[in-house]
């Protein structure tokens, strides 16, 4: 029996009918689930309160405000929360790479004496609910071991948490276990040390998926919310989520959600921006020698 009389209605034939059916419906399904919503959003966020509280709701706005963003921005102050979170994302970010690329390739290259068991103790951490772990990092945080200081309200209670990232590190190990041990071993023969191996030989080719993770260490901080809602006490240090959590009792619903589109428009612009470096380091197999 010939390859093409077994074939089904999908397999193998991406110029068939039934694939280009069910490419279009998956793929207008998924569009509409994500686009939707946020559509829907940007479009309140520009009718007048009352407008919002009609019941069967509007689709589009009977009178368009666009103004009403920028009247979010000065009643809410959004300005200096943006620049608060634009502060703790920054030191996240470098906290991160300064642990997770030197441990990764640690566990990679320098082959440590339980390595293995290091490293499978800090993936069982993936299977933990985060939120057994608010208790512990807040008491840690409040008193620092050794230093004995308190972050509470300090930028660097959100750093120092977020180091260790057990996810990035894994997602390092393995881009760097494809680098040929032959150009480090090259590299060492010439006299370099394992810092300069790193910094001259690995991160040069590590550009994919250092690119990854610091899209993923930015998204992550960006977003957070209970962690910061716990460490900053004081509301003039909070982050944007927690702030405009704290002004939504009190603020007009249609300001409220032209505050959350400005919220979520940085982060929408670097995945538009960086989408094809998310993708090609994901993606990354193989290096070639």
């Amino acid at each position: 029996m010939s390859d093409r009389a077994v074939r089904t209605l999908f397999s193998g034939n991406r110029e068939g009918i039934g694939y280009k059916i069910a490419f279009t419906v998956t793929f207008v399904v998924f569009t509409a689930a994500f686009v939707l919503p946020f559509l829907w959003l940007v479009m309140g966020a520009m009718k007048p309160a009352v407008e919002l509280a009609q019941v069967p709701p509007t689709i589009l706005p009977r009178t368009w405000h666009p103004g009403n963003y920028t009247e979010a921005w000065h009643l809410m102050d959004l300005g200096k929360y943006f620049l608060n979170t634009v502060v703790v994302v920054a030191g996240a970010w470098a906290v991160q790479l300064l642990v997770d690329v030197p441990a990764a390739y640690a566990l990679s290259k320098l082959r440590p004496v339980l390595g293995n068991g290091v490293l499978a103790l800090m993936l069982v951490t993936l299977m933990l609910p985060p939120s057994t772990l608010l208790v512990p990092m807040y008491l840690t945080i409040t008193d620092l071991p050794v230093l004995g200081v308190n972050l509470v309200n300090n930028p660097a209670a959100i750093w120092l948490p977020a180091a260790a990232n057990a996810f990035n590190i894994y997602l390092l190990k393995r881009f760097f276990d494809q680098i040929p041990t032959e150009l480090l071993d090259a590299a060492r023969m010439d006299g370099a040390g394992a810092v300069t191996v790193l910094w001259r030989v690995v991160l040069p080719m590590a550009r994919p998926i250092l690119a990854v993770v610091s899209i993923l260490s930015v998204v992550a901080a960006w977003k957070d919310f209970i962690w910061p809602l716990l460490v900053f006490s004081d509301p003039a240090l909070q982050t944007l989520s927690v702030a405009l959590q704290r002004f939504a009792p009190d603020t007009p619903i249609n300001l409220l959600l032209a505050g959350l589109v400005l919220a979520a428009l940085p982060m929408i612009a670097v995945f538009l921006a960086f989408q094809r470096h998310i993708l090609a380091g994901l993606t990354a197999g193989s290096v070639k020698g």
